[in-house]
């Protein structure tokens, strides 16, 4: 245990405390399933006085999730550690964590009680979670913000009385990594039973330093850390359970202990997490974001295909992700753009190369990122010119709540003019129908997007889709009007052309 750092997670009670963060008991179990698949030691359920929901929520992951610790939160009360045994009795592993404030703000205004009273308490509530189970926490809350004599006393104190782990919180985000660090150490000096117990941090982000904390914690000596999935948590959040691990593997020419997390597991837990939530996870996140593994500027995409250590100090793989992403815009070099054009299966010589660079370059100036589907068109319709075998003539909806949508649709083939009518469960389901019984060539929609390109009521819309063929290939297909159903059509018919040229060229 001296060389491993225990990972105590408290997304399903901390976490849930997100302003506008909310789990149901499913998803809650969810969540616990897939913590498990990451492999964290603990999993702290709730705080079953909380609520009905957040008791039946701690009761069934205890109930359920096997192999791990399940941890209940309670006060230093008697009927909150009662009820938090109540929940958590059912786990395999079970342990109660209690908690009061040591801080001298927080006895004056919050609880309004002497720091003797304070020590009763809390002695009190150990021996009392001890009766239920030998595992039990103890946290001084606002630990970093009281008085150093009386903190030690109370940690001496709660560890004579039973306590297996001893939790020392930056509750509000106030501490610095040196100070932190340096209250850590003078409690390993100064606590002459230390020894008995595991010392813990729980660690806020207010100032932007839960991570720098308890990684300045783990220097001193402490061997849990308390985190969640995303950094979610009161006000700014807590300590985040990708940023703490990957730091602690990345740099392990610094930091000797390391954790049993799967880390590969790890985007998809931040993904689960963000879905559940509704806390979206920002594009510039450290480990987890969609730029954390994306390259845009010329120089790092040229040296990064040449050596990917050049730009990147740990690899997609490591959390789960299938590669790295070099994305295309108006900082990106001719290395990279002929690097995604080869993986998208066009292989141009330099005369169809330099045209497609100087589109691609006008098309930058105007498009903050470019797609697949972007180059694709870009290089079908300038630069090789895909023929446009069909094309939409014509097109007629009737649809209206209770009855079914009907789609008339007119396509020019070369000098013919075919027309077919055809229903379906939506116009342009319907649209796609007609088109798929005048093509004779169905394809099966995996893809659909649409978003407005201008301002207005009268904005143009522009509908991107992706269809599989039947012969296992995929194309993509882009398509603008006022119209939105028009602008599905094209898209749908620009799909179906650039099948019909690829087929044909082999």
């Amino acid at each position: 245990m001296k060389n491993r750092i225990i990972i105590f997670d408290t997304t399903l009670r901390d976490g849930e405390q997100s302003p506008g963060a909310s789990l149901n008991i499913a998803e809650k179990l969810q969540i616990a399933h897939q913590l498990a698949k990451l492999k964290v030691d603990i999993i702290e359920a709730g705080y079953p006085m909380a609520s009905e929901g957040d008791f039946q929520a701690v009761k069934t992951v205890a109930k359920e999730i096997s192999g791990i610790t399940i941890a209940a939160l309670a006060r230093a009360m008697p009927k909150d550690i009662d009820m938090a045994w109540e929940a958590v009795k059912y786990a395999k592993r079970p342990r109660i964590h209690t908690f009061i404030a040591t801080s001298d703000i927080h006895l004056k205004y919050n609880l309004k009680r002497t720091k003797a009273e304070i020590m009763k308490t809390a002695v009190a509530a150990v021996k009392h979670a001890k009766s239920y189970t030998p595992d039990v926490e103890f946290s001084a809350e606002d630990a970093t913000r009281s008085d150093r004599d009386f903190l030690t006393e109370i940690v001496a104190a709660v560890i004579d009385a039973g306590a297996t782990t001893v939790n020392i919180p930056d509750t509000v985000g106030y501490s610095i990594p040196a100070e932190f660090g340096g209250l850590i150490e003078e409690l390993y000096r100064r606590v002459g039973n230390i020894d008995k117990t595991i010392l813990s941090v729980h660690c806020h982000n207010d100032l932007g330093l839960g991570v720098a904390n308890s990684l300045a914690a783990i220097s001193a000596g402490v061997r849990q850390i308390e985190c969640t999935i995303n950094g979610l948590g009161e006000r700014a959040g807590n300590a985040s359970l990708e940023e703490v691990v990957m730091a602690l593997k990345t740099r392990h020419d610094l930091f000797a202990p390391n954790t049993q997390i799967n880390t590969r597991e790890i985007y998809k837990t931040s993904r689960m997490v963000s879905n559940l939530t509704g806390m979206m996870v920002q594009r510039n996140r450290v480990i987890v974001g969609e730029n954390a593994f994306a390259h845009e500027a010329g120089i790092h995409q040229d040296g990064f295909l040449k050596e990917k250590t050049t730009y990147e100090i740990m690899t997609p793989e490591s959390i789960g992700l299938a590669q790295s992403q070099l994305v295309l815009g108006k900082h990106s070099g001719r290395h990279a753009f002929r690097d995604r054009l080869n993986n998208l299966g066009y292989n141009l010589n330099e005369e169809k190369l330099n045209k497609a660079f100087i589109l691609f370059n006008e098309l930058a100036d105007k498009k903050k990122e470019i797609f697949d589907e972007d180059l694709m068109t870009l290089v079908d319709d300038e630069v090789l010119i895909i023929p446009q075998r069909f094309t939409l003539k014509h097109l007629h909806i009737e649809s209206g709540s209770n009855e079914v949508p009907q789609a008339t649709v007119e396509l020019r083939c070369l000098d013919e003019v075919l027309k077919e009518n055809a229903s379906g469960d939506g116009p342009v389901d319907a649209v796609f129908k007609a088109i798929d019984q005048l093509t004779q060539i169905p394809g099966k929609l995996l893809d659909y997007s649409v978003r407005s390109i201008t301002r207005g009521k009268d904005a143009i819309g522009e509908v991107r889709v992706k269809i599989g063929l039947d012969d296992k290939r995929e194309v993509f297909g882009k398509g603008v009007s006022t119209d939105i159903i028009e602008a599905s059509a094209k898209a749908y018919l620009h799909a179906i052309n650039r099948a019909i040229y690829e087929r044909e060229k082999g």
